[in-house]
């Protein structure tokens, strides 16, 4: 694999029981990431279905191991294992899109102020007004963003691996909710946290076809304003959507 311009970029993907949308992310990595990038790292978050033999499939990924089960655990394997100074993460269920991690290179070598970067998702299995609706949110996000200083998305960032020493790593004690948000807060503590609009990746919906989208709104901006003023997380359970 080559490195895109002026990085060395590892793309790390936690999956966790992803048989059935692991090997559509791997394609798309495939076509459009691999040869772009360091290394391509697929986390094995202890699955129980046949994800390992997906990921076997791949023989240029690096298939890691995390017993302990939970995303920010994932995420932290992932950062232990990887070899390049910038760390993109993507989600088991996106399908990185042609130049986007040309968007990581370009941003990280003209910007040396930049800690971090995200973007919005848009969804591949949502069409028409519920497709423009579930991608609002991002939207309307925009006036925390300017308050704040930080926006992040957990299946679509890319973080110095420098930065990621100085935070310590990813905070495993939050299992699921606010994760995201708790990582862009800390590294906007060591330089720029970029929420860039044009840095778009296709994910699935099903967390939003399963629970709802007033509901998801609603839980993930209580937990975007709990770990705000409160450090934590406002819920700690979650449930898993497959």
């Amino acid at each position: 694999m080559t490195d895109a311009p002026g990085s060395k970029i590892s793309l790390i993907i936690p999956a966790y029981n992803e048989e059935e949308c692991l090997h559509a992310c791997l394609d798309a990595v495939m076509a459009h990431v691999a040869g772009k990038v360091h290394e391509v790292i697929v986390v094995d978050n202890n699955s129980t279905d046949s994800t390992k033999s997906v990921i076997e499939r791949y023989p240029s990924v690096t298939y890691v191991f995390e017993p302990h089960k939970g995303i920010t655990r994932a995420r932290q394997r992932g950062y232990l294992s990887a070899s390049g100074d910038i760390l993109a993460y993507v989600d088991a269920d996106t399908r990185p899109p042609a130049g986007w991690v040309e968007q990581i290179g370009r941003n990280f070598a003209d910007r040396p102020d930049l800690a971090c970067l995200s973007g919005p998702y848009s969804f591949y299995d949502l069409t028409g007004m519920w497709n423009r609706i579930s991608t609002g949110w991002f939207v309307a996000a925009k006036p925390l963003y300017k308050l704040t200083g930080y926006l992040m998305v957990g299946g679509n960032f890319a973080i110095r691996r420098d930065v990621l020493d100085k935070m310590g790593g990813f905070d495993s004690s939050i299992e699921f909710y606010g994760e995201d948000v708790d990582i862009g807060k800390r590294a906007r503590q060591h330089g720029t946290v970029l929420f860039s609009p044009d840095f778009v990746m296709p994910t699935s919906a099903r967390r939003m076809k399963q629970q709802g989208f007033a509901r998801i709104a609603a839980v993930y901006l209580a937990n975007y304003l709990s770990i705000v003023f409160r450090g934590k997380p406002a819920h700690q359970d979650y449930q898993d959507v497959r």
